[in-house]
């Protein structure tokens, strides 16, 4: 289902999402808010982040990824 004009359909834009370098190494990757609600809906994607095992925090608009199953620790 896609939520907006997109070059890319909702599964390749998460596909997309967690290649990139940083998510493959188990690293942090950060989106708008607005582009997951446009692009893929929050509720599919916070699916998908269950599915992967992985955590988000959002802050300011900006959602932080964890692309990884360890803790995450508030400093």
């Amino acid at each position: 289902m896609n939520h907006a004009v997109s070059p890319l359909s909702t599964e390749e834009w998460i596909i997309d999402l967690f290649r990139s370098r940083a998510a493959a190494q188990g690293g942090v990757v950060r989106r708008k808010r607005r582009d997951i609600e446009r692009y893929v809906g929050m509720e599919e994607f916070k699916q998908e982040l269950y599915r992967r095992g992985y955590q988000a925090v959002e802050n300011a608009g900006q959602v932080v990824i964890f692309c990884n199953q360890e803790p995450i620790q508030r400093i």
